[in-house]
């Protein structure tokens, strides 16, 4: 799993005053709205006291209460206030959780899990078509949903790229099994943290609300003419399908969320040019959730569940070029140091239960801090780490 990216988390009309534990990379996060700004707030969801978790508490103005000893973080993720405090007595330097920068856009809150400045950061993505939404006068009607997958983030984003897949996985529905040849294609590439395959395919015979129209153009499937359908990754874990039917545009955006290593939360926006009234809507979102339910069933179910890093370790072909790109490129991002690695778990007692804290920026940004923090400091031990969770020592609390 990647650091050092945006990640859109959840969609911001689903963000309130009510802290909500989300969990991405491994890691649990609150977050929230804060009352007074309607800002959004993403902290780790781990009070440095107990380990008790922030999104059970309630906020006091744009503070956040641990529900475990009442104690008060602002959004930078200092503490401000520890009730079992004596008047006078200090509250510790530790007395702080991560904070992560967010950003709302295309309708979702952005989450940067990493500790790299803002000049150094990875930008966000450009999806052009929320300039044009019917809401705001333009063309494009937009859907939303989520998918939960038993399947690593990496096998779902590779899949949404296979272009050769769609004859079988989807026969009928987009693919064509009579026609499966995918022509040979050039990899696009925008920038460098994201790349496209553009191909012309030929598509089955449709059906339901869209058969309806496929009559005025006729279904004899070898004089229509092909559809030129995109698709490709962006990272770290986005998908955009792009299909240009004869009816009009369809383009799918998913967020592949990595809950852990093997479950993944999708939550995907569709947008369409054609059909765009409101009656409309259920029939897009139902096709949507075909595809998800079609694609799980085999993917749910691919070994081994993790990408190989080895390229030799899986046999290629001319066809999965984009897939092989995103896996060099990936490789490169692993040499850079961006992977989790063990440094960002912390472990208790018992094996099975880790937990996932990721640097902020703040750990780098703040010198004066850099040993001001209970929860994994960098290049420490998982094992130290754990340790220092039992709690502070009470002869350093003031310091």
């Amino acid at each position: 799993m990647l650091k050092n990216f945006w990640y859109a988390v959840e969609f911001s009309d689903k963000v309130t005053t009510k802290p909500e534990r989300i969990t991405v990379l491994g890691q649990y996060l609150v977050i929230y709205r804060t009352p007074k700004q309607g800002r959004v707030v993403a902290l780790s969801d781990l009070c440095v006291h107990r380990g008790a978790a922030l999104s059970g508490g309630w906020l006091n103005d744009d503070k956040i209460v641990c529900p475990y000893h009442g104690w008060e973080y602002e959004p930078d993720g200092a503490c401000v206030k520890i009730p079992a405090n004596l008047p006078g007595r200090g509250i510790p330097k530790k007395a702080r959780v991560d904070s992560y920068p967010t950003q709302e856009k295309y309708g979702f809150v952005w989450v940067f899990m990493g500790d790299l400045p803002e000049e150094e950061r990875p930008p966000m993505p450009v999806w052009p078509e929320f300039d044009d939404l019917v809401e705001n006068g333009g063309k494009f009607r937009t859907v939303t949903g989520e998918f939960l997958w038993k399947a690593n983030y990496e096998r779902i984003l590779e899949n949404g790229c296979d272009i050769a897949h769609a004859p079988f996985v989807h026969a009928g529905r987009f693919g064509n099994p009579d026609m499966p040849q995918v022509p040979d294609y050039e990899v696009e590439h925008p920038d460098e943290w994201s790349a496209f395959a553009t191909v012309d395919l030929h598509p089955p015979k449709p059906s339901g609300l869209w058969g309806k129209f496929g009559r005025l153009i006729g279904n004899d499937l070898k004089k229509r003419p092909p559809v030129t359908t995109s698709a490709g990754w962006m990272l770290p874990n986005l998908i955009k399908l792009h299909v240009r039917l004869p009816i009009g545009d369809m383009i799918i955006y998913d967020t592949n969320i990595p809950i852990d290593e093997t479950t993944t939360l999708v939550k995907w926006v569709a947008l369409r040019t054609f059909f765009t009234g409101k009656w409309a809507n259920k029939d897009a979102i139902n096709r949507t959730m075909r595809i998800f339910y079609e694609d799980a069933a085999v993917v749910d179910k691919v070994r081994p569940e993790l990408l190989p890093f080895d390229l030799g370790a899986e046999l290629h072909i001319k066809s999965d070029i984009i897939a092989v790109e995103y896996r060099r490129r990936r490789q490169e991002l692993a040499d850079k140091g961006w992977l989790l690695h063990e440094d960002d778990f912390i472990t208790g007692d018992v094996p099975r239960r880790t937990a996932t804290v990721i640097p902020s920026p703040a750990r780098r940004e703040s010198p004066e801090l850099s040993r001001a923090w209970v929860h994994k400091a960098r290049g420490e031990h998982p094992t130290v780490a754990a340790a220092r969770l039992m709690g502070t020592n009470p002869e350093e609390e003031d310091k």
